[in-house]
């Protein structure tokens, strides 16, 4: 791929998105960043600027198809998308009220289908240029169900096995797919959560390790290594002895293999209130 100028990340207000977007953010580069925190999202484009980059902001609903295919073909005409990052997601935590049915559609709607509609609008752009990445935000939950989270699980296992397809079927156009699975990044976020994450990544070295990945055209970017071998392991195991070891895990450490913290917590529970790891908590607004 030539040297890249253009990149998209949805979900960019906090946590990885942020993050991705500030690492990237030089003179010669444009961003074009969106979220659903107008205010959030401002202080990162600021920041961005600051160190030179030109940044493009947009309050969008990755949920709504005709939006995200008027904003994404438009930054692309402006100019040609060298990488688009799909990260935006939510969740609804993994304690024992498990998910209702609204919440399991909101995590099915954004971490899937925001997904589709985040980089099918920029697919057939690159494959008539013959060159672009794209990448795809997942979470080592996509390698087991989780009992706590199967919604949240099924979501990322969804996107994990979308992307690893995706990645088959286009390269024979010049178009790189890698799929980004991680454990706990330390993100306003998990500061709410009132258990120990264990082999907690800070956010500095999570995106080192994810630009490292992509820089690299790698199709899976999964770390920490211990945590990925830990749920390729689960998985592996007969389904009876594998059920037995999740459901025996303490509330809130079924999220050991799995949550990718990224920032976003907009739904809820039962009751209606908005929660983190199975824990009501004062709101935290989705990026």
């Amino acid at each position: 791929m030539t040297a890249v100028r253009h990149i998209l990340i949805t979900g960019a207000s906090s946590g990885i998105g942020a993050g991705l977007a500030r690492s990237y953010a030089q003179a010669g580069m444009t961003l074009s960043l969106s979220g659903r925190n107008a205010d959030r999202l401002g202080k990162v484009a600021d920041d961005c600027r600051q160190l030179g980059a030109e940044v493009v902001t947009e309050v969008i609903d990755v949920t709504d198809r005709d939006a995200m295919d008027i904003w994404i073909t438009s930054r692309d005409a402006s100019l040609p998308l060298d990488i688009v990052y799909a990260n935006a997601g939510i969740s609804a935590g993994t304690g024992r009220l498990g998910e209702s049915r609204k919440q399991a559609e909101q995590i099915l709607d954004v971490n899937f289908l925001g997904v589709v509609h985040t980089i099918h609008p920029v697919i057939p752009l690159m494959r008539k240029r013959g060159q672009g990445q794209l990448v795809i935000m997942s979470s080592l939950a996509g390698f087991t169900g989780l009992p706590g989270a199967p919604a949240y699980a099924a979501s990322k296992a969804a996107v994990r096995i979308y992307g690893e397809g995706l990645r088959g079927h286009l390269k024979r156009y010049g178009v790189c797919v890698s799929v980004v699975s991680t454990g706990f990044i330390r993100t306003p976020m998990t500061a709410r959560n009132p258990y120990h994450m264990p082999m907690m990544q800070d956010l500095d070295r999570a995106v080192a390790i994810i630009r490292r990945g992509v820089d690299k055209g790698k199709g899976r970017i999964a770390f920490p290594s211990f945590m990925y071998f830990g749920t390729v392991l689960s998985a592996s195991l007969p389904w009876w002895l594998q059920q037995r070891w999740l459901n025996a895990l303490p509330t809130g450490y079924q999220g050991w293999f799995g949550r990718k913290a990224n920032g976003h917590n907009g739904a809820r529970n039962a009751d209606g209130e908005p929660i983190v790891e199975g824990f009501p908590v004062k709101p935290t607004k989705e990026s």
